[in-house]
């Protein structure tokens, strides 16, 4: 079996607790990954600057599905970029602002935004995700098109929240959870298979020749769609029972084990 794209999600994925990974050892694989035409894609709910931080020495030669797929590079070139009108965005701020235990970040290509109005410990924890994050006292004040919205709440309200999501606002954004209190509001089919997808078109990339590795609802569609989708053994039990194969937990370096055995062309990618 030929393998010719391994796409992995970072948090609880490819990044173990510490959101740090095993960098002697991938470098070493990333090297016979370029030697075999493996293309290496990084897709992940998080924004594309924080992306790129992990990847100093080889980020201007792999491909990111950034923001759930929202934007798309390959190589430092734009591959795509989503955006939500204005007046569906003013449409999902009226209707997710006055709910009181939310706070919100709109995404955007050039950075995201957040209210002064959130607390500062908010603004602490999402910077490690948005590299890029300004804080404003008015949505009004972004001035570039949204293409995605990070909402964080607190997690016994996330089923409701999701449902009510779907019906308020479907026709304009999907809900995604990534787990944790964290749940995206994304262009409906922009998410992280349509971002592989579009890097396959590129490449000539058939699905059974793809390789994905996921933890949370954001990768249920990747982990579907690839002809090998892992799902991390720390995943939740309706993420593992949608997806094919099974990888050790992102502490055990689960998507590097996997990796060694596409390399070796062991089972089964034999």
């Amino acid at each position: 079996m030929s393998i010719k794209i391994v796409a992995v999600d970072m948090d609880g994925t490819f990044l173990n607790d510490q959101m740090n990974f095993d960098r002697k050892r991938f470098s070493e694989q990333y090297a016979q990954l370029k030697d075999n035409g493996i293309k290496f894609v990084v897709a992940s709910g998080n924004q594309y600057y924080q992306l790129i931080s992990f990847f100093p020495d080889i980020a201007h030669e792999i491909a990111f599905v950034a923001e759930n797929g929202a934007y798309v590079s390959n190589k430092n070139a734009e591959i795509f970029c989503g955006e939500i009108s204005n007046d569906d965005c003013d449409k999902v701020l009226k209707t997710l602002l006055p709910i009181p235990y939310l706070d919100i970040i709109v995404c955007g290509k050039n950075g995201a935004y957040m209210l002064d109005s959130s607390d500062n410990a908010f603004f602490t924890t999402m910077s490690k995700y948005y590299h890029r994050l300004k804080i404003i006292d008015n949505f009004n004040q972004v001035d570039e098109p949204a293409f995605k919205f990070a909402i964080s709440l607190p997690d016994e309200k996330l089923a409701d929240f999701m449902t009510f999501i779907e019906t308020e606002l479907g026709d304009i954004v999907a809900p995604v959870s990534s787990g944790h209190g964290s749940v995206d509001l994304i262009i409906p089919g922009v998410h992280k298979a349509n971002g592989i997808k579009l890097l396959q078109n590129i490449w000539g990339v058939k699905d059974k020749e793809v390789v994905t590795f996921g933890d949370g609802g954001n990768d249920v569609e990747m982990l579907q769609y690839a002809g090998f989708g892992f799902a991390m053994a720390n995943a939740p039990e309706r993420i593992k029972k949608i997806a094919k194969y099974q990888a050790d937990s992102n502490n055990d370096s689960g998507v590097l084990n996997i990796i060694d055995k596409i390399l070796r062309k062991e089972p089964p990618f034999a």
